[in-house]
């Protein structure tokens, strides 16, 4: 194992120093391991707070500023936050006009943020939790009952944050995250393994000519084990997963072409060539577009495609000005 890290046992809590370090204008409290935005909380907004197992940045404290997350808790690498710590975040970001959750439907993040919401109860600040399922790959898996939360959850903090930003009500705010959700929908691939530091190896094997078709964000199995074929019958294959459970015809669509850390830019792009043309294909308008590493997964090698059929309003939220380590414009 060759990783830029210290003692392997204070791997998240150097990355909070690093982060601390290099974005002055976020609270980062190393005691409580949560990463607040320098104005939070603002009095009669509503927070935004979201989390889960480090190991995908940006996502999600890259995500904490303007226009986005009010605050993140990052557990252990691939490992839930626990509720105290979230609780810490909920806190923090309460600005007494109630707390959306966004949750990632992995187990042992729903269990514990809503144990911190039970707990915030108990301290009077109401929390609406909005659970992210986009994955359309497979139904179960080794951490979830139901989809995994994937894509959906970045372009569900932009557009609540863009909404709690404007004023909007608690209620809003949550019903926008499950809006984009609902019209949300996501598949990942990958052509290598990560490997988890304190592990020390990776988190499974693919041979040489190997990918992993459906793969999750922790290296979870996917669809099917193949062999690596090129960029546009990969993107195929993840288009069509897509658009068998969710009609994109005649839609305008936000695309993410999503890195997962281990990914040459220059492959995402090629990626994004032949999304582009399979969504041209098929009668589908990409109105917006992100490609990069947002929703990461360590060093694995990879590619997820997400796609949101947008309304008028999705758009307006997606375009207003956000300003945060992992995504900015507009100010």
């Amino acid at each position: 194992m060759k990783k830029l890290i210290g003692d392997v046992d204070d791997v998240v809590l150097d990355t909070l120093r690093g982060m601390a370090a290099a974005h002055p204008s976020l609270r980062v409290d190393l005691d409580q391991r949560i990463i607040v935005r320098a104005d939070a909380p603002r009095t009669g907004k509503v927070g935004l707070v979201s989390g889960g197992g480090s190991g995908h940045e940006p996502l999600h404290g890259g995500f904490v500023g303007y226009g986005m997350l009010d605050a993140a808790c990052p557990g252990e690498v691939f490992t839930s936050p626990v509720p105290d710590q979230i609780l810490a975040a909920t806190t923090a970001a309460s600005g007494g006009a109630g707390v959306v959750h966004i949750v990632k439907n992995y187990t042992g993040d729903v269990l514990n943020f809503q144990m911190a919401a039970e707990l915030a109860e108990d301290e009077d600040i109401e929390v609406v939790p909005v659970v992210i399922d986009d994955d359309v790959a497979v139904q179960d898996s080794t951490y979830t009952a139901g989809r995994r939360g994937t894509g959906a959850t970045l372009f569900a903090e932009k557009a609540a944050g863009a909404l709690a930003e404007a004023g909007g009500s608690l209620q809003d705010v949550a019903a926008v995250a499950r809006e984009v959700n609902e019209r949300t929908r996501s598949f990942g691939v990958a052509l290598t393994a990560c490997t988890v530091p304190a592990a020390g190896r990776p988190t499974f094997e693919l041979g040489d000519d190997e990918i992993e078709l459906g793969i999750g964000i922790h290296g979870e199995p996917g669809r099917e084990r193949t062999r690596l074929r090129p960029a546009p019958e990969i993107v195929d294959v993840a288009l069509s997963a897509i658009h068998e459970d969710m009609s994109l015809s005649g839609s305008e669509v936000l695309v993410l072409v999503n890195g997962m850390g281990g990914t040459p830019l220059m492959e995402l792009y090629v990626a994004y060539a032949a999304v582009a043309e399979w969504l041209g294909g098929h009668g589908v308008t990409v109105a917006r577009s992100l490609v990069g590493n947002y929703v990461t997964s360590l060093e694995m090698a990879g590619v997820m495609i997400s796609v949101l059929r947008l309304t008028p309003r999705l758009t307006e939220l997606w375009d207003a000005p956000v300003e945060t380590p992992g995504l900015r414009w507009g100010r």
